[in-house]
């Protein structure tokens, strides 16, 4: 199978597509595609900005603003479109697979070439079902990949340095999408170290070009009043790893799944260290590569792990490193082995929910467990305008978001200070300019608010649910 993949014919590309297919699409087929956190996060998002809010203005939620934005796109093509999500989700990891196989051949990083990095980029990308979902760290991810090619000298003589600003850009705009990937400056920092003949000035215009889009985005929020929100509910959570990963599956589901990658990116660093290479470019391409797998540690930790997307920081290493082990070896038959073992601990692990008792072996829960179901107690509510009073978001899979209170945790600078004027005229700003048809009560905070409020919550009574208000 390796040597079918060590050759460029087109046929090669449409087998690696077919075998991703394969892997992919029976699953979600037969269990179908269950809606994460993080997707009804982004339906909710976009739903709210398609109908005229403003991120960070008009929205208690910290989605970086090129995630809310796409958001918002896929929103007015399709009325809540997870068809879209899962598609556009594919979509960006076959781009990424694709440039950085296309990249990675024209320059020669490795003395073969082929369909191999390619292969390993999607094989390994289909171990878990996180990366059907489309999440910000996927969109942005996809920037970073396709910034690798500007960040190398296209001539022996270095840099064309035009191409590092639009290297910075790419790396500037990834960050829009999720704000640790602005890590990857520090890649691109070690590239003009390594390739660059003027070191300073082709790392001022790295650096210029990431920091032009947050000047264009900073510029446009400054002009509708969103800047202090842009600050207080984006930058500041983000940067003190506060709401990093909320929406994420459980470290004890995503770290096992890493420690597949992890294992054979390990044994990829061992045969690589092995190896020698007989051009310049090529030793210092791979240097440039562990530099860039130690960001990507630092991304993965910025997201405590767990964030919705994870895997995909492991993949360009592993699928740069992945050629040195799938070489020619001794025994000849060794590499073929292990590549059918990684295909079939792949294929397990992915459809561990659709054999009976494999997840209990494995003591490992399948991914779909922790997808979002509607809350039973709350079957009567469909199509109704909503505010929940806590963490649990499962109302609004049925129901609209009628605040700008999405995310609970960034509420909590007005409804965890209630006791100060400010955060009541807020609450009741908020509230009084869109009012819900009903309040879902988690965290007992109703009494108070009526006592506090009584124009804006007065008027609300306690259903025979428990927990849920309704307007009279």
């Amino acid at each position: 199978m390796l040597r079918f993949f060590k050759n460029l014919l087109p046929t090669r590309l449409l087998a690696l597509l077919l075998l991703v297919q394969a892997l992919r699409l029976p699953l979600l087929l037969w269990l179908g595609h269950s809606l994460s956190a993080a997707e009804l996060r982004l339906l909710l998002l976009g739903e709210r900005l398609h109908g005229g809010a403003l991120p960070y203005r008009d929205l208690y939620d910290g989605t970086a603003p090129l995630a809310a934005a796409t958001a918002t796109l896929l929103q007015a093509v399709l009325p809540r479109p997870v068809l879209l999500y899962w598609l556009l989700a594919l979509g960006l990891l076959l781009a990424q697979a694709l440039r950085l196989h296309t990249v990675l051949n024209r320059v020669g990083a490795h003395p073969e070439r082929g369909y191999v990095a390619a292969l390993t980029y999607l094989l390994v990308g289909s171990l878990s079902t996180d990366l059907d979902t489309l999440s910000p760290l996927l969109l942005g991810h996809t920037f970073v990949v396709f910034a690798l090619s500007a960040l190398l000298p296209t001539s022996r003589a270095g840099y064309d340095n035009r191409r590092l600003f639009r290297a910075g850009f790419l790396i500037g705009v990834a960050a829009l999408c999720y704000l640790p990937l602005a890590l990857f400056v520090g890649v691109g920092l070690f590239a003009v170290a390594l390739f660059a003949a003027s070191s300073f000035r082709s790392a001022l215009l790295l650096l210029c070009g990431f920091l032009f889009p947050y000047a264009v985005v900073a510029t446009f929020f400054l002009y509708v009043g969103a800047l202090p929100g842009f600050g207080q509910f984006h930058l500041e959570p983000a940067l003190r790893g506060r709401s990093a990963g909320l929406d994420g599956l459980p470290a004890a589901v995503q770290l096992p799944l890493l420690a597949v990658p992890v294992a054979l990116l390990a044994l990829a660093l061992l045969r690589t260290g092995a190896t020698a290479l007989g051009l310049v470019f090529q030793a210092k391409f791979r240097q440039l590569m562990l530099v860039w797998l130690l960001v990507a540690v630092g991304v993965g930790a910025a997201g405590l792990g767990v964030t919705p997307g994870t895997l995909v920081l492991v993949l360009p290493p592993l699928a740069y490193f992945s050629q040195f082990l799938w070489q020619r070896a001794r025994p000849a038959w060794a590499p073929e082995v292990l590549l059918l073992l990684t295909i079939g601990v792949v294929a397990t692990l992915r459809y561990r929910a659709a054999v009976p008792g494999l997840e209990t072996a494995l003591h490992l829960p399948a991914e779909s467990r922790f997808a979002l179901h509607p809350d039973p107690a709350l079957a009567r509510l469909q199509g109704q305008r909503v505010l929940v009073l806590g963490p649990d978001r499962r109302a609004y899979l049925t129901n609209q978001l009628a605040t700008p209170y999405l995310d609970w945790s960034l509420a909590q600078a007005d409804f965890g200070h209630l006791n100060e004027y400010a955060a009541l005229v807020r609450v009741a700003q908020q509230t009084a300019a869109n009012p819900p048809v009903y309040i879902i009560d988690q965290q007992r905070l109703m009494p108070r608010l009526r006592g506090l409020m009584p124009g804006v919550f007065g008027r609300y009574k306690l259903t025979e649910t428990p927990g849920v208000w309704q307007a009279r």
